[in-house]
């Protein structure tokens, strides 16, 4: 029993290195393999836009491969998983290990800790870590590779506090200037003020509004209405020209409180929009059980040794990650849409998976 428990521990070793290279291999080699594709796609934008080597390669580049990589993390888990037990059962190493006496739930022991241990490393970079690169990246795709951004919007309302109400006709996101601006406080379905402007510009030296040409009405607490006209006044207000910039995957710039925060604001701002960012909160929670569901499944879609050898297990093993790839894609736009609601839609690819696991353990024989 020692004997057994002495070798299953240098078998756990063995496992999980072997499978922590491959992992790491596959990744490196499939980002390799989209980072050339994008820079061909994208190089008519570079040439157009000339953002530097330097900024392409270190703006860009160097962020962008986290990114990708964590991107591609279940994919590749679910590869790198295939590839080395299906190799292992070409070799008859697994047969050997079961007929030592060791159970097949054993031999799952160093995949799920390998797994697990990429489960919280990706939580931690998808949380923390990538946001902070993706701010970098996304500010080099808005200003190099989209085209410019202009705010379109027309009668544009935002909720700016509990009781405070801004409308604008436009906003000129170039000059940073809102026209026909009206700015109403409500308390208790009553309005106690309102003023309008005929423009609203963004002061940049004092981080305030400058109204022009206002006129100003206001009821005092015996209901009595007063009015006025000034030709500017300065005022600070929960509204910034950020407001109004490109939105191109602000979700992926956030970590995982600052996400919260927004989320939190847009809500109490009366936005009605938000399904995008709930589902990005929502997928980094689900990504780390991806991870370890599809290792699960990968080990026990390859375990059992094939005539046709590891070729036809790891074209297997591809498959299935694709069309997880393609499962998550759909929930993820279908959710996006309003038509199901954000945690489920997220986590439908994770239960699908996980009851295909449950199958397969019953019935693939090994």
């Amino acid at each position: 029993m020692g004997i057994l428990f002495i070798s299953m521990k240098i078998l756990d070793k063995f496992i999980i290195k072997k499978f922590l290279v491959t992992f790491l291999f596959v990744v490196l080699l499939l980002c390799a393999v989209i980072c050339v594709i994008d820079f061909t796609e994208k190089n008519d934008d570079f040439i157009k836009t000339q953002p530097g080597l330097h900024a392409i390669l270190f703006d860009y580049y160097l962020n962008y491969i986290p990114y990708l990589a964590n991107m591609i993390s279940p994919i590749t888990i679910f590869i790198a998983t295939v590839f080395v037990t299906a190799r292992m059962a070409a070799r008859t190493e697994i047969i050997a290990i079961l007929s030592s006496g060791v159970s097949f739930v054993r031999m799952l022991v160093p995949y799920i800790m390998g797994s697990a241990l990429v489960a919280v490393i990706t939580f931690f970079l998808t949380g923390w870590v990538i946001p902070n690169a993706n701010k970098t990246r996304v500010a080099f795709e808005v200003q190099y590779i989209k085209n410019k951004f202009y705010f379109n919007g027309r009668n544009v309302h935002i909720k700016i506090g509990p009781e405070t109400f801004v409308y604008m006709e436009s906003y000129n996101n170039t000059i940073h200037t809102g026209y026909q601006f009206t700015i109403e406080n409500i308390k208790n379905r009553q309005l106690l003020k309102k003023v309008k402007a005929e423009k609203i510009i963004w002061q940049d030296s004092t981080k305030s509004w400058r109204l022009e040409n206002c006129d100003i009405r206001f009821w005092d607490t015996k209901g009595k209405e007063h009015v006025g006209a000034v030709a500017k006044m300065d005022t600070v207000l929960n509204l910034y020209p950020k407001d109004f910039e490109s939105q191109h995957h602000l979700y992926e710039t956030f970590t995982n409180p600052e996400l919260n925060d927004y989320i939190a604001e847009a809500k109490s701002r009366g936005a009605d929009d938000l399904e995008i960012y709930i589902i990005e909160k929502y997928i980094r929670f689900t990504y780390p059980f991806a991870i370890i569901i599809l290792t699960m499944i990968g080990v026990i879609l390859s375990a059992r040794k094939t005539r046709e050898g590891a070729g036809l297990q790891i074209a297997l093993g591809f498959l299935l990650a694709f069309i997880y790839i393609i499962f998550f894609i759909m929930s993820r736009s279908i959710a996006q849409t309003g038509s199901i609601d954000p945690l489920l839609a997220t986590w439908l690819p994770n239960i699908v998976f996980s009851l295909i696991g449950v199958f397969l353990y019953k019935t693939v024989p090994r």
